[in-house]
């Protein structure tokens, strides 16, 4: 089984892709997980609904048949850490693998909605990508610790 995070956009700040990569190799010792960045393609010149079109196209390019998807959006149904731990203990469960996006300055297209198993919003607050990303993957982190009754989560 693998988990992969896709996102719109590079992470840009050092301070930022330095961590994330801890959370990536900490992740990594319970389960395979990677992050595909898809470029962003912010320009005056295309509008808010083809923007979203082209993420979308190019974020479904990396969703494969034996994928879950589920989409982080503010709209999405909101967890404590415990509980996103036993999401994920019970989605691990399924044998297949996962897949979370965080989209654009826009969100989603349609059509990745309309893929997507599940919406997860991780706060109604809004947040840079970039430190979404960060967020999700000391979420990630912290869920496979609480699974796995390591200390992380306590302290």
């Amino acid at each position: 089984m693998k988990i992969k995070l896709i996102v719109v956009g590079k992470t840009k700040k050092n301070e930022l892709i330095k961590l994330i990569n801890e959370y990536l190799k900490r992740i990594n010792f319970y389960v395979k997980f990677s992050i595909i960045e898809i470029p962003s393609f912010k320009s005056k010149k295309i509008n808010e609904k083809e923007l979203k079109k082209i993420e979308g196209e190019n974020i479904l390019k990396y969703i494969e048949k034996n994928e879950v998807l589920f989409l982080m959006d503010e709209n999405g149904k909101s967890f404590n850490s415990v509980n996103f731990s036993k999401f994920i203990e019970n989605k691990i469960q399924l044998n297949k693998n996962l897949t979370f996006a965080i989209g654009g300055s826009f969100g989603f297209s349609n059509e990745v909605y309309k893929k997507s198993n599940q919406i997860i919003s991780m706060s109604k607050m809004t947040f840079s990508h970039q430190v979404a990303r960060l967020f999700f993957v000391e979420q990630l982190y912290r869920a496979f610790t609480i699974i796995n009754n390591h200390p992380y989560h306590n302290y």
